[in-house]
């Protein structure tokens, strides 16, 4: 447990060392790229403390992505997610199950106050390297919808990746991720998480 727990520590250092690099930029999704630069009249520095404490979670992960598959593996678990920086950050642990597979992640979101946009970064605990290169999903929340994109390497074919939050209320939240191998024209989505709330705020 010792050491389970020093591993831990240790991811969640690294990725806090990924705010010292400049953020790349925004990848183009077809017709949906995301601005460049928000709204400067919209302060949305606390559009996620909806998701500031713990969490019941019911994932669906697409079992193959982007070859047509239809099969999905069903998990469950639990997340906690941490506020830092008074709002401008938050930290999330996220663990889920499934009678095939354990999936254990870190989630570090960081907002700019100057472009008014988030920077996600995301880490699976099988991965120490945290992937190659780092670089964040960046998007903002508009009429309390999110939507953040990257461009990313998947089975050594670059693919756009799209995050989206909705129907978002005090006690709970849905959220999906797709992936894009033709420039944003179409997306296939491959993960989806429903979470409830166990109580307010993390400790």
């Amino acid at each position: 447990m010792k050491q389970l727990r020093h591993i831990r520590i240790c991811l969640v250092w690294s990725v806090f060392g990924c705010l010292a690099q400049s953020l790349p930029a925004i990848a183009q999704a077809g017709s949906a790229a995301v601005p460049q630069q928000a709204d400067a009249e919209r302060d949305g520095q606390h559009d996620f403390d909806f998701e500031i404490g713990r969490w019941n979670i019911h994932l669906s992960r697409l079992k193959d992505r982007l070859v047509g598959s239809k099969t999905w593996i069903q998990f469950d678990g639990t997340s906690v997610t941490r506020k830092v920086w008074d709002g401008r950050a938050n930290l999330e642990e996220f663990e889920t199950d499934s009678p095939t597979g354990h999936i254990e992640g870190l989630t570090l979101r960081v907002y700019n106050t100057k472009t008014h946009l988030w920077s996600i970064y995301w880490a699976n605990s099988t991965d120490p390297d945290l992937g190659q290169p780092i670089q964040p999903m960046v998007g903002k929340f508009t009429n309390g919808r999110g939507e953040f994109y990257d461009q990313e390497l998947w089975q050594g074919k670059a693919v756009y990746v799209r995050f989206i939050w909705s129907n978002i209320t005090p006690n709970s939240a849905h959220f999906e991720q797709a992936y894009s191998n033709d420039g944003g024209k179409t997306w296939e989505v491959n993960w989806i998480t429903d979470q409830t709330r166990v109580e307010d705020k993390a400790q």
